[in-house]
């Protein structure tokens, strides 16, 4: 566990790094270059002030990256559960318990794995179905919601960090009235400028993520149902053949 912190930390310095030098690098190629869309970008980028604007964007990379895993993990999760209870039903119906637990075996996502665990205990009874669909059933929860909280972490950091430069940037703007004497436009506009850029950097990171994220959530609850209403349908076909008479 204490190796993959430090992975893990040496792994957000090494970005840090990177985007920091990117920024410098990409303020000559900028200046250069028309106001393309991509370069205009990158204009606000280095004007917010690299220092401040890495931490936001490396919070909404590291917060793309779990949303992208969630989603591909829950799409394949996805089973039409309809389909696996016919099946299921199609070998109970001919009193071949294993060949219904093949079929879960064979089967891709947290709802086939739950039923599996239900079949395994049929003839202890539905009181031993039961229990194991639902003690599984928190296992596989927990597995579909995994990742879950560090993208709310990003979700609020992001926005707090563009905050923190606001600040700064207000200081900084503070400091250079009382260098100068003077509330000139421009010499507070470097300041004012640097805090409104980290805000808005901050707020449509903490955006993007949210709509990820607010996604993510509707495909569990979607999972989560077809998997009670699987668990419901695997107790009926269960009794409807006679299984816990057996």
């Amino acid at each position: 566990m204490r190796k993959l912190v430090t992975l893990l930390l040496v792994l957000v310095i090494s970005a840090y790094n990177g985007l920091v030098a990117f920024a410098q690098d990409a303020a000559a190629e900028t200046a250069a270059e028309g106001p393309g869309g991509y370069q205009l970008i990158k204009k606000y980028f280095i004007d917010g002030d690299p220092v401040w604007m890495a931490p936001v964007l490396l919070c909404l990379i590291l917060g793309l990256a779990f949303c992208i895993e969630r989603i591909i993990t829950l799409n394949i999760a996805s089973a039409n559960t309809d389909k696996l209870l016919e099946r299921i039903n199609d070998e109970l119906k001919t009193g071949n318990l294993d060949g219904a637990m093949e079929v879960c075996k064979a089967t891709q996502g947290p709802a086939a794995s739950t039923l599996y665990e239900g079949l395994k205990n049929a003839k202890d009874g539905p009181e031993a179905v039961e229990k194991a669909i639902v003690s599984y059933g928190s296992v596989q929860m927990g597995l579909l919601e995994r990742g879950l909280v560090w993208i709310s972490l990003f979700i609020a950091l992001a926005p707090m960090l563009g905050f923190l430069g606001t600040v700064i940037g207000m200081i900084q703007a503070f400091d250079k009235i009382e260098a100068v004497g003077d509330i000139s436009p421009t010499v507070v506009a470097g300041g004012i400028k640097v805090a409104l850029l980290t805000t808005v950097f901050g707020l449509i990171s903490a955006i993007i993520l949210q709509l990820f994220y607010n996604y993510i959530i509707s495909k569990i609850d979607s999972i989560t149902g077809s998997m009670e209403d699987a668990s419901i349908g695997i107790m009926d076909i269960l009794a409807a053949n006679n299984i816990f008479k057996k």
